[in-house]
C-alpha cells in the first residue's frame, strides 16, 4: 500500500472518528469554570452562556466560579484542564492584560486556548467631576496639559481596565494626571462623586445613574462605537484623539486542542444566543454588546487585544508580582 493510500485512509478514519465524536458530545455533565466570583458580569454572562448550551443539549452545565489574581486563578485551570470538551470557561480582558504585567503567568491568552467566542462589549464613560470646567475631550485635554501632575484619576486598581485605560490615554494625548488605586469600583466612584477625585473611566453603565442624575459628567465613550443609551456622546475617537478604541469584554474559550467539531459545536449556539433580541437587549441594559465572533476571528482580537495592552504596559512603566 502507498504512502499516499495510507495517509488517505487515516484521514478518512480522523474524519469518521470526530464526527462520531460530534455526534456522541456531550454525554456528561460540563464544567464552566467562571474565574471571578458570583455575582459580576463575568459571572452574569457566564451563567447565560452555560444555561443556553445546558437547555440545548440536554445535559447539566455547572458553573464553577474559581476567582482570584484579577481571573487568573480559574484561568489557569482552565488551561490546564483536559482538551475533551468537559470544560468550558470565561475569559475577559483581564487576562489579555494580564501577559504585559505579570512576572510570572501560568497561562498564554492564545497560545493555551482554543477560542470560542467574544460574547460582549463593554464601553467604558470616561467622566469628571461636575465643577470641572470642561465639557468634551478637547477641553479636557487642555485644561489637564495647562496642570500638569496636578489632576488625579480613578482605578479599580493597578493592572485593571480602567487603569489601563486612562494610561492609553495619557499616552495619545500627553496629559500628565495622576494615578490613584482604588480597591472595587464602588469607592472609587464615591470619591468621584465627593470631588475628591477628578477623572475616570469605568464601565458605561455603572456611571450612567449619576451622569442622569447630574453627579457626574460625560467626556466620552471608550469605544469606536457609541453607546446605544447615550447615542448623543461622542467617543474618544470621534472627540480628536484617533485610534483610540478599547473597552472592557467577555469572551467563552476551551483548553488548547479541544476537537474543532465541538468548540464549533459551542460557536453555533452561542452565535445563535447573542443574535436573538432578548439576550441582546439583556446585555445592553448591563452595558454589554453583544457580539458573537467566530472562533478564528476572535483568536486574532484576543492578538491585538494583548500587543495594545503590552504597549501601554511598557508607557506606563507597570508590572506587578
Amino acid at each position: 500500500m502507498s504512502v499516499t493510500i495510507r495517509a488517505s485512509l487515516l484521514g478518512f478514519a480522523l474524519a469518521c472518528i470526530a464526527n462520531a465524536h460530534a455526534q456522541n458530545y456531550p454525554a456528561k455533565p460540563i464544567r464552566f469554570i467562571i474565574p471571578f466570583p458570583p455575582g459580576g458580569p463575568t459571572d452574569l454572562m457566564g451563567r447565560t452562556a452555560g444555561d443556553r448550551l445546558a437547555r440545548a443539549w440536554n445535559i447539566q452545565v455547572v458553573a464553577d466560579n474559581r476567582a482570584g489574581a484579577g481571573g487568573n486563578i480559574g484561568t489557569e485551570m482552565c488551561a490546564k484542564s483536559p482538551p475533551d470538551g468537559y470544560t468550558i470557561c470565561m475569559m475577559t480582558v483581564a487576562q489579555s492584560i494580564s501577559p504585559a504585567i505579570y512576572k510570572k503567568l501560568g497561562f498564554d491568552p492564545v497560545k493555551d486556548f482554543s477560542h470560542v467566542t467574544l460574547m460582549a462589549l463593554m464601553p467604558s464613560m470616561l467622566t469628571t467631576h461636575p465643577t470641572l470646567p470642561v465639557k468634551n475631550v478637547k477641553e479636557l485635554v487642555a485644561l489637564a496639559k495647562s496642570k500638569p501632575g496636578e489632576m488625579t484619576y480613578a482605578s479599580t486598581g493597578n493592572g485593571t481596565s480602567p487603569h489601563m485605560l486612562m494610561e492609553m490615554f495619557k499616552a495619545m494625548t500627553g496629559v500628565n494626571v495622576i494615578h490613584v488605586p482604588y480597591k472595587g469600583q464602588a469607592p472609587a466612584v464615591v470619591d468621584q462623586i465627593a470631588g475628591q477625585i477628578q477623572l475616570a473611566f469605568n464601565t458605561a453603565t455603572t456611571v450612567l445613574p449619576y451622569v442622569q442624575s447630574g453627579k457626574l459628567r460625560p467626556i466620552a465613550i471608550s469605544t469606536k462605537e457609541r453607546f446605544p443609551p447615550m447615542p448623543d456622546l461622542q467617543t474618544v475617537d470621534e472627540s480628536g484623539v484617533k485610534g483610540f478604541d478599547a473597552s472592557s469584554w467577555q469572551s467563552v474559550v476551551m483548553p488548547l486542542n479541544t476537537p474543532r467539531d465541538i468548540v464549533n459545536k459551542a460557536y453555533q449556539e452561542l452565535s445563535s444566543m447573542l443574535k436573538s433580541q432578548d439576550v441582546r437587549a439583556k446585555f445592553l441594559s448591563q452595558g454589554a454588546l453583544a457580539s458573537g465572533m467566530p472562533p478564528e476571528e476572535f483568536t486574532e482580537f484576543v492578538k491585538r487585544e494583548m500587543d495594545k495592552w503590552a504597549k501601554v504596559a511598557k508607557f506606563a512603566n507597570l508590572r506587578l508580582d
